[in-house]
């Protein structure tokens, strides 16, 4: 396993320090997770980029047409 050392400023520290001990879990757990949610949200991007990039464009813009109706209504 890693070390990974990060400089923060005070305050956000002190956030972090309390978010952790709101959720009951170590500092450490709390970055873990944090990464963790980051690195998803990146990949799920980067999946998206990759299909877009080889998909069809007006099937795309239909579904989009449909979402728009479903949700205004």
């Amino acid at each position: 396993m890693a070390k990974l050392t990060v400089r923060l400023p005070d305050d956000k520290h002190n956030r972090l320090k309390a978010l952790a001990a709101h959720r009951k879990i170590s500092m450490n757990k709390l970055i873990e997770e944090l990464s963790t949610q980051a690195i998803a949200e990146f990949d799920t991007e980067v999946r998206f980029r990759a299909m877009a990039a080889v998909g069809d464009k007006r099937k795309g813009l239909e579904l989009l047409d449909k979402l728009d109706e479903h949700f205004t209504g």
